[in-house]
């Protein structure tokens, strides 16, 4: 099982943290972002990584090497200038990541257990997706549970998910956002769905990483 972090976003929202940083190497708890999800990966038995690049991309390159000094082996994914959106990301990766991975946002920070990921069976073309509740700046979700009818309430998609490669078969590389493939497939009940209670965290402002350190340096004394 190989897992892919998503970490090509220009991070527009957290200027003017992310003049000259990436946003998955804002730290928080004293390291960069995405220390803690390759950490959670490499916990959960999962050491093959690949993470995409674009805005400052040699940051991160520069930091996490080849990944060995993490124990874990990394791949990079260049992308475009301006990037390629969360689904024509995946795509590009796709030679580097085998028949079934892991996908994980760079800009989120949580405790979700992706070893349940991995121990999932999923048939060809079918994928996975983890949904929280709504939170303050997305109170009105995104997706439904799968089991439910389409007007049950729906709930935030928390950037975490695994696919078969076959899943996006027939979508042309580009500039390609996900959602509305999620959507669509969610409909062809090709997508399978839990809700997760747990620690979740959307870096999207500079304001929400200042109360995620303070709550977690709370919490350490």
């Amino acid at each position: 099982m190989k897992a892919m972090i998503l970490a090509a976003g220009r991070g527009q929202r957290m200027m003017p943290l992310t003049q000259n940083m990436p946003k998955p190497m804002l730290k928080v708890a004293g390291k960069p972002l995405i220390e803690h999800h390759i950490d959670s990966l490499k916990a959960a038995g999962i050491s093959d990584i690949v993470i995409n690049l674009a805005w400052q991309g040699d940051k991160i390159k520069d930091y996490f090497k080849d990944g060995s000094q993490f124990g874990v082996s990394i791949e990079y994914s260049q992308e475009i200038k301006g990037g390629l959106e969360t689904a024509g990301g995946i795509i590009q990766a796709l030679p580097l990541l085998g028949d079934s991975f892991i996908v994980i946002n760079g800009d989120i920070f949580t405790d979700y257990d992706v070893s349940s990921l991995a121990q999932l069976h999923l048939q060809p073309g079918e994928a996975h997706i983890v949904l929280i509740e709504n939170p303050p700046h997305n109170p009105e979700g995104d997706f439904t549970l799968s089991h439910l009818s389409p007007e049950s309430p729906k709930y935030t998609f928390s950037g975490i998910s695994r696919y078969q490669a076959d899943f996006f078969k027939g979508i042309e590389l580009g500039s390609c956002p996900l959602g509305p493939i999620l959507r669509k497939k969610l409909s062809e009940r090709l997508i399978s769905t839990e809700l997760y209670i747990g620690q979740w965290d959307d870096i999207g402002t500079p304001e929400r990483l200042v109360t995620l350190n303070e709550r977690l340096a709370l919490a350490n004394t």
